[in-house]
């Protein structure tokens, strides 16, 4: 998909009168107007938690496996020739020691060979600056879409999906305490100008010496003085699947999930000790060991290194150890250790995505992670087949998506209110616009926030065609082949489908809130994954029938 960018300069940290700063955002003036002017209370916490954020995006840690062919061609003919040369040197040395003729190494000898390593590696280093720098298509491999920052009545916020589509990064800033008096302000959603030398700017800042965030009001009139004429414009080709990921993993931070509130004190002992530590065998998990009114347990596998949050009480219906994968993306989180009153982790189920969330007083940074590093928000993650999968009708959808975009931000309960609807109804209405890029769920605050990824609304093209598993149960749903059992009542509410489908036997719990918490089924889907990567074809069709049958006639 091509998205295109227009920007009336460059985004950079500026020099004010009285020794204070300016962090001044361009704005891309491609799409509405959004204004904002304050004063920088927190410079410190800003500076670690907006780099902490560049470090999400620029994160990639997938595994691509390459053609060694021709490399170990290559490798057998350089053994011969190496290994002709170490004959040829061995005997050339041998007859010279033989004669009496090898020197020692000199002290000068030494000086000039730590000196041609000293030139060799400043040029590596800034090789490595310049590309980052002047090669914008090196950049734009980092970072696929510029930062996405809106203004709301009550924070701003800056979002971030990183290039290999397996975690997320949102950090929130209180106006009220955050920032100072704003004198320019102008609610909306936009993409700002970011380079590598806004982030080195970024680690100017300091506490001593004032600094003012604003998103630049001017770009627009200048827009309009100049007609366009100093503009940089900009035509990006997002890669496959990165928009559907984003908008996936908001759809997913709604869904109910169990919380978990951990001291700093222990993400500094899981960090700590997976920076000393590296797994070289299976498993590589998180094991999160929870039980109501007990103090939360971490486990690392496979050492089975315990870590007990302690001054932390887990407070939840109890549940069986909870695994996740990909761990070392936590890291991320390194720098942001000394200035965090806590964290707390949300938790979907084993296998399923995680939110990370660190408090730092006005400030809140949000780790959004797939259920393992390789496994990608887009494609492996298809976490939306465990929701309820009955669609809102097109004008409920239009017409709470008219009273949030006048409201801004409201609590599932003060729009169903308003929508007068039944709370699924209205669910599945906002999960259908976070799909769409308009809607976001903030976790800490337990809002929904209107806030519109691009300008217009994603097409059913753009976010992704429906999983082949979701399209084989409709085509079972549809042909007869489902043989619903009577459903039982779950122990903790909800309800346990049994059934045959298509004469394989399944079972399904889904809970109080239409989502499939677990499944057993014969099939090769479920054995390989479960319910980790959706649920197969045969407990989606048994949930179809289910659901149809309790519609009215």
């Amino acid at each position: 998909m091509n998205v295109s960018m227009k920007y009336a300069s460059r985004s950079g940290l500026y020099e004010l009168s009285g020794g204070s700063k300016l962090l001044q955002m361009a704005p891309n003036l491609a799409r509405q107007q959004v204004a904002f002017d304050g004063a920088l209370n927190r410079p410190l916490e800003f500076r670690e938690a907006i780099s902490a954020l560049h470090d999400v995006v620029i994160n990639d840690l997938r595994f691509e496996p390459r053609d060694k062919t021709a490399y170990q061609l290559w490798l057998v003919e350089q053994r011969k020739q190496e290994q002709a040369l170490r004959q040829q040197a061995m005997q050339e040395k041998r007859d010279a020691i033989a004669r009496g003729d090898i020197p020692k190494p000199t002290a000068d000898l030494k000086r000039q060979h730590a000196a041609a390593l000293k030139r060799y590696w400043t040029a590596r280093r800034t090789l490595d600056r310049r590309l980052r720098h002047e090669n914008q298509e090196l950049w734009r491999r980092l970072m696929p879409y510029d930062p996405v920052i809106t203004v709301a009545d009550d924070v701003v916020f800056f979002e971030c999906f990183s290039v290999d589509q397996s975690s997320y990064g949102c950090l929130t800033v209180d106006r009220g305490t955050g920032f100072g008096e704003s004198g320019q302000t102008q609610l909306g959603t936009t993409n700002v100008d970011y380079s590598w030398d806004l982030y080195e700017s970024f680690q100017s800042l300091r506490t001593y010496r004032q600094t003012r965030f604003q998103i630049d009001p001017t770009a627009f009139e200048v827009s309009t003085d100049r007609g366009g004429s100093q503009h940089r414009e900009e035509k990006i080709d997002l890669p496959d699947g990165w928009l559907s990921g984003f908008v996936r993993l908001q759809s997913a931070m709604a869904m109910p999930m169990r919380k978990v509130s951990l001291p700093t004190a222990t993400l500094y002992s899981l960090l700590a000790f997976l920076k000393r530590n590296k797994a070289k065998t299976s498993p590589r998990a998180i094991r999160f060991e929870l039980a109501d009114g007990q103090t939360p347990r971490l486990v690392l596998e496979p050492w089975e290194q315990a870590i007990d949050a302690h001054g932390a009480t887990y407070r939840g219906t109890p549940c069986e150890p909870i695994r996740i994968w990909g761990r070392r993306r936590l890291l991320t989180l390194s720098r942001l250790l000394p200035l965090a009153d806590g964290i707390d982790v949300y938790l979907l189920g084993t296998g399923l995505p995680s939110f990370w969330v660190v408090r730092m007083g006005a400030m809140r940074l949000t780790l959004g992670l797939s259920g393992w590093t390789t496994n990608d928000w887009s494609a492996g993650s298809a976490v939306d087949m465990l929701m309820p999968q009955e669609k809102a009708r097109a004008s409920v959808v239009a017409g709470i998506a008219e009273s949030l975009s006048n409201q801004r931000a409201a609590t599932l309960d003060s729009i169903t209110n308003k929508a007068y609807l039944a709370k699924p109804v209205v669910t599945s209405a906002l999960n259908e616009l976070a799909l769409r890029g308009q809607v976001i769920y903030d976790l800490h605050a337990g809002l929904y926030r209107w806030r519109s990824i691009l300008p217009l609304p994603l097409s059913d093209k753009e976010i992704a065609p429906p999983h082949p598993e979701m399209q084989a149960a409709e085509t079972l749903a549809k042909s007869g082949k489902v043989k619903l059992d009577e459903p039982v009542a779950g122990p903790r509410g909800g309800i346990i489908l049994t059934g045959n489908v298509d004469s394989v036997p399944c079972e399904t719990l889904i809970d109080g809130d239409g989502i499939v918490r677990r499944g057993k089924c014969l099939c090769g889907w479920h054995r390989k994954s479960g319910i980790r990567n959706g649920p197969c074809r045969h407990i989606q069709a048994l949930r179809m029938v289910y659901e149809r049958q309790q519609l009215p006639v």
